[in-house]
C-alpha cells in the first residue's frame, strides 16, 4: 500500500486499494485470506472496526458475482458506517462480544408480516458493535436478496438500525415504505 493506513483524511482509499489488491489474490486463487493482509492491513482494518474475515467474505461474494454483487463500493459504504458507530458511538472501544449464529433470529423469522426482518435487523446491530461471529456475514446474499426486494442500499439499512435505536417499528416502517423515513 502506498497510502499511509493510519491516515483519516484518506482511509477510504486505503480501504479501496486493500479491497482491490485482495480481489487480485482471490481471481489468483489465494483464498487464504489470513495471508492477504500486512501488520499495517491489520491495524488499519482494526481502527475501522472491521475485520478480517468479514472483509474476505465481501471479496469473495464480489469475485464470485464478478463484481456484481455486493460491490466494491457496497463494502466501502458499510464500512463507512461501521466506522462512524465505532467512533461515535464506542468511542473508539470495540466490543469483545461475539454474537453467535445461534443466537440470531431464523431464516424463516418475520416482523409484521416482513420475512427476515428480524435476523438482518439483529444482524446488523451486531455489524454496528462490531460483535458478528466469523462465520456471519452481514451482507451476505440473503440480506442482499431482502435489501433487493425491498429497494434499499445494505448501508442505508445499517444507518437506518443505528437512527431506530431500540425501536424495532421505526426499522419497520422504513422498510414498509422502501427506504424511505414516514
Amino acid at each position: 500500500m502506498e497510502l499511509s493506513p493510519t491516515e483519516n483524511y484518506t482511509w477510504e482509499s486505503y480501504f479501496a486499494e486493500l479491497f482491490n489488491d485482495c480481489v487480485e489474490q482471490y481471481d489468483d486463487g489465494n483464498t487464504d485470506f489470513e495471508s492477504w493482509f500486512t501488520e499495517d492491513d491489520l491495524n488499519f482494518l482494526d481502527s475501522i472496526g472491521y475485520r478480517e474475515r468479514e472483509f474476505f467474505d465481501f471479496v469473495e461474494d464480489h469475485c464470485r458475482s464478478e463484481g456484481q454483487d455486493p460491490t466494491a463500493m457496497t463494502a466501502l459504504l458499510i464500512a463507512a458506517v461501521r466506522r462512524d458507530y465505532l467512533n461515535v458511538v464506542q468511542k473508539g472501544v470495540t466490543s469483545e462480544k461475539i454474537v453467535p449464529p445461534s443466537d440470531l433470529p431464523a431464516k424463516s423469522a418475520d416482523l409484521d408480516g416482513i420475512p427476515w426482518l428480524p435476523r438482518i435487523i439483529a444482524k446488523a446491530k451486531a455489524k454496528l458493535r462490531g460483535e458478528m461471529d466469523p462465520d456471519t456475514m452481514y451482507g451476505c446474499g440473503g440480506d442482499r436478496s431482502f435489501c433487493a426486494k425491498h429497494h434499499i442500499h445494505l448501508a442505508d439499512f445499517l444507518r437506518t438500525v443505528w437512527a431506530a435505536g431500540d425501536d424495532d417499528r421505526r426499522i419497520v416502517e422504513f422498510v414498509k415504505n422502501g427506504g424511505r423515513w414516514a
